[in-house]
């Protein structure tokens, strides 16, 4: 939460105010389908009205907001199909990735192309340690970008951010369901199987692990 006189510098305030409103929504701060009131967003942030609707048009655009007529933004809403239809693209950007980065009969992959992946699953182990869900969310969503990152299709990026985005959005309304149901050292262990297989080079044996990674679980 933003601090009495923590005020955001007037450089960057579109940019700052974004940043601040998707940590808050996608921490849980803001619940799905709760008005975004402005008055109390400028108060708190220290700014105007422009650059705060401006920072609010940007994330409608990443579809974490909704602005209704006549009623104000609220955080989006996700419905049990938006989410199923959401994995089902992620499965299918992430299944081309792979394919477009280990080719067929690959011996290896070079060892700088899985640092990202490893960087971001020793993040998630650490914060399944400490008990933090949204740095793990965070470290999840960073492993799964630096997945789709190994094909070097920049285009393929642009497509596959903002369906990740959306899914987190969905993590973060279930942060505490999913604290009380899972182990979290289950979903580092389902990520460091598919971190060793893509590490292989092997474009079958990746593929495989993709398959079984569990789409349709609530970190995926």
């Amino acid at each position: 939460m933003v601090e009495s006189g923590d005020a955001l510098e007037p450089a960057s305030l579109v940019e700052l105010s974004v940043r601040r409103l998707r940590h808050e929504i996608l921490s849980g701060a803001f619940a799905p389908g709760e008005r975004l009131i402005e008055e109390q967003l400028t108060a708190r942030f220290g700014i105007s009205r422009a650059p705060l609707r401006e920072a609010l048009r940007l994330l409608g655009q990443q579809g974490l907001v909704e602005h209704l007529p006549r009623r104000g933004v609220r955080v989006a809403e996700l419905s049990g199909d938006d989410v199923d239809g959401l994995f089902g693209l992620r499965d299918v950007l992430e299944r081309y990735a792979v394919e477009v980065a280990l080719p067929p009969r690959a011996v290896t992959v070079a060892a700088h192309d899985v640092t990202g992946l490893a960087a971001a699953l020793e993040a998630m182990d650490d914060a399944a340690r400490t008990g933090d869900a949204f740095a793990e969310n965070e470290a999840h969503r960073r492993f799964h970008l630096a997945l789709v990152d190994l094909a070097g299709h920049r285009h393929l990026m642009r497509a596959y951010e903002p369906v990740l985005l959306k899914l987190q959005l969905y993590m973060a309304a279930n942060l505490r369901l999913e604290a009380e149901q899972r182990d979290p050292a289950e979903g580092v262990a389902r990520h460091r199987r598919l971190y060793e297989a893509v590490a292989t080079g092997d474009r079958e044996v990746a593929l495989d692990a993709l398959a079984g990674h569990g789409a349709r679980t609530y970190i995926g």
